[in-house]
């Protein structure tokens, strides 16, 4: 049976109430679904139970109660710790049930958990997102998800309770590979995006204005609309943080070197990223990324 299939209600499970995890699990709650919380952190847990959640005490507990299973956690490791550790996941759900990964995760990893779950009757879908901590808090999301077709269009309506955009993108794994891909071309737009800005800068041109005709432009795109904001007005609280991006990119690296793909812009942006880290500043947001442009260019923050 699969998970949507029983007569009786599903009830959700979500583990791993962070940023991006309490407004997807806030939105799934307000679309109506039965939602059950874990997070590692039970400090995480109460304001979601005052919006009708219910409260597990372990991991092993929430999948005995639970058919669907979303995750969002940090990186590769804590996800198997989850589904294969001692107490977890994997041992604790009954066959017929699905976990959602919206992790961003390696691929191969991905691919390896889907087929350990699949012998115990479990499906998989890999499912990370795009659209930041808003999208989350309002169910926006864009959410690229691999996996078995019939088990996407039996999981359509959680997904579609997170993400106002979801797709499928292909097989387990599949997912994982459309996020790096999104990273690397997002990362590329914010790059361009603080070198303009740090131009405009030494030639005595506020920021602010080119934003404004740049919008009107063939370079209008999200990251001028969001993030170059962001850098004018020196808002670097997250949102999301250039550590996680600096994961992100590793991971999209790490795919392209598997299959002999030319990556230069990728590249030198990690290494952006790993500056911005490395001067203690990898908890800000990833349009941090403009301030080290900045400071490489001898730009004076407050121009």
């Amino acid at each position: 049976m699969s998970a949507t299939q029983s007569s009786s209600p599903v009830r959700v499970g979500f583990i791993g109430l962070g940023v991006m995890g309490r407004g997807m699990a806030g939105s799934l709650l307000r679309a109506g679904h039965a939602v059950t919380v874990f997070n590692r952190n039970a400090q995480a847990m109460p304001p979601l139970v005052e919006q009708g959640a219910q409260a597990a005490d372990s991991i092993a507990a929430l999948g005995a109660s639970c058919r669907v299973v979303f995750l969002c956690l940090s990186d590769t490791a804590a996800v198997e710790a989850v589904l294969f550790g001692e107490g977890g996941l994997a041992q604790a759900l009954a066959a017929g049930s699905t976990v959602i990964d919206t992790s961003t995760i390696s691929a191969p990893a991905t691919r390896g958990f889907a087929a350990r779950l699949a012998e115990r009757g479990v499906a998989m879908l890999d499912s990370p997102v795009s659209g930041g901590q808003q999208g989350a808090a309002t169910g926006s999301l864009s959410c690229m998800v691999g996996g078995d077709a019939a088990v996407f269009e039996a999981c359509l309506p959680y997904l579609q309770a997170i993400g106002s955009k979801v797709a499928h993108v292909g097989g387990v794994g599949a997912g994982q590979v459309v996020k790096a891909c999104n990273q690397v071309a997002v990362t590329g737009v914010m790059l361009g995006v603080a070198e303009a800005f740090a131009l405009a800068r030494r030639h005595d041109v506020p920021p602010a204005v080119v934003r404004e005709a740049l919008l009107g432009g063939a370079a209008r795109s999200m990251v001028l609309e969001k993030n170059a904001l962001r850098l004018i007005e020196r808002d670097f609280q997250p949102g999301f943080k250039a550590e996680l991006m600096r994961k992100d990119l590793r991971l999209a690296l790490q795919a392209g070197q598997d299959r002999g793909v030319f990556m230069p812009g990728a590249a030198l942006i990690a290494q952006l990223l790993e500056g911005v880290c490395s001067a203690g500043e990898g908890s800000l947001d990833w349009s941090a990324l403009g301030k080290l442009v900045e400071t490489l260019s001898g730009v004076d923050e407050q121009a």
